[in-house]
């Protein structure tokens, strides 16, 4: 089993990495050889569809994964979408991790509370949960609604579901409550307050060192 996060992460945060930890141990809770997690994909979007551009550049974003899970071997910064032209669909993404690991590799998308509110409205949705599990982590600022009939069918409380198909099934994971956003990095950098301790002590060497977020 493989997992796959992706965002703009621009910049990538502490609620990034703590959230992404808590649901690789979620999914390796059974411990045995078979149920393991053998690794989580991180892979920044190139030109996000549904939201403004970037204020770091590609170079920059990826850099700034990379020092964040540097000494993490269970991450792996992913540069796959950065290296494709044109809008970063995830559907496009979670095709060309099919071609790397095969069609009988468990897959699982891990996203937040926010994007599954929204995931209908996603390019080709209904392709990715063929390609993939949904894992969705909980957000302290959204609050969960009840499942639309498709989401019933998919859900699934236990974990060995996740790991004995290679996709399809929709899983729920509990993580700390941290509200902490990207957006609200950029803003108080831009206004010259410590974004020290909201980002990895090596990503926040990096934002001071190229004067990312300098402006609003």
């Amino acid at each position: 089993m493989i997992g796959v996060r992706g965002g703009t992460f621009d910049p990538i945060h502490i609620g990034h990495l703590r959230a992404t930890q808590e649901v690789a141990e979620a999914l390796s809770a059974n411990g045995t050889a078979d149920s393991s997690l053998q690794r989580i994909h991180l892979i920044p979007g190139n030109i996000p569809p549904h939201r403004p551009q970037t204020l770091a550049s590609a170079e920059q974003r990826l850099e700034m994964v990379r020092l964040a899970t540097q000494n993490n071997d269970l991450f792996v910064p992913d540069d796959r979408e950065l290296q494709r032209d044109g809008a970063s669909y995830t559907v496009d993404t979670l095709r060309s991790l099919r071609k790397d690991v095969g069609n009988e590799c468990s897959i699982c998308l891990i996203i937040g509370m926010d994007a599954f509110l929204s995931f209908t409205t996603w390019h080709k949705w209904k392709t990715i949960i063929t390609l993939a599990h949904l894992v969705v982590t909980s957000r302290p600022d959204y609050t969960a609604q009840p499942l639309q009939a498709w989401a019933q069918a998919l859900q699934t409380e236990n974990t060995l579901d996740l790991h004995a198909q290679p996709a399809g099934k929709l899983f729920f994971v509990e993580t700390t409550a941290l509200s902490i956003s990207a957006t609200d990095i950029r803003h108080q950098q831009a206004e010259g307050r410590s974004i020290r301790y909201l980002v990895p002590d090596a990503v926040y060497d990096y934002i001071q060192q190229k004067h990312l977020y300098r402006t609003p």
